[in-house]
């Protein structure tokens, strides 16, 4: 099982993507844990501020170092962490090897940065890794949370109703999956490749695995150049 602590100051935002499919499932199953932490319960302020204006001047607001400092140190009091995790838009991309490996954690930390960002101190003495899920900026940390959970949740076996169905996922062998196919075998004069009727598995696995790599080089040639890295 795995365990993921989600310190956020929007917890509502993340009550839907949560009680639904694959994500309820794996909590009902007892093979997920995901626990949503209000950061604003940790603040010392009387009025449960958790930013405030930076240092130097500037547009925006700055998370500050106080609340989630104690909030981490809470949790860490009564567990061990293999990460503390922190949504920024330069962090390390989020990837499926990336997942893979999130996936074999017993406890995780994220926390879901805000405004302008987080005072720097958090970054360099209580967050363990940094994760960006793309070159672009969002409101806030709680949808990428969400994508890095679904992302690794989805991983535990047992989740899955397939248990083979992830490790044919995009990405998995560093190639984008194949086209699919379902009834019926013609639809508006469209028809199904021939040899997916077959009945010939390694006939169909050949096609699946030419098409993939012929998919990925059309669409995503920068997967090949990542693998000669």
């Amino acid at each position: 099982m795995i365990r993921i602590e989600i310190i956020t100051i929007f917890p509502e935002l993340l009550e839907g993507p949560f009680s639904h499919s694959i994500l309820k499932r794996a909590q009902q199953k007892g093979m997920a844990e995901i626990i949503l932490h209000n950061l604003r319960d940790y603040s010392d302020d009387k009025h449960k501020r958790v930013d405030d204006y930076p240092f130097g001047g500037g547009a925006g607001m700055v998370m500050m170092v106080e609340p989630v400092f104690n909030i981490i140190n809470h949790l860490r009091s009564q567990r061990q962490y293999d990460d503390v995790i922190y949504t920024s838009p330069d962090g390390e991309l989020l990837s499926q090897p990336m997942a893979n490996r999130l996936s074999l954690c017993s406890n995780l930390i994220i926390l879901c940065g805000h405004y302008k960002g987080i005072d720097e101190r958090i970054r360099e003495h209580l967050v363990t890794k940094e994760i960006s899920i793309g070159n672009y900026v969002l409101s806030g940390g709680e949808l990428a949370a969400a994508v890095i959970t679904d992302a690794v949740v989805r991983l535990i076996p047992g989740v899955l109703n397939d248990e083979t169905s992830a490790l044919s996922d995009s990405f998995q062998d560093g190639l984008i999956s194949p086209p699919v196919f379902t009834r019926p075998a013609t639809y508006n004069g469209w028809p199904v490749p021939p040899v997916l009727l077959s009945g010939n598995d390694r006939l169909i696995q050949q096609w699946r695995l030419e098409q993939s790599v012929e998919r990925t080089k059309q669409r995503r040639p920068e997967l090949f150049s990542d693998s000669k890295q």
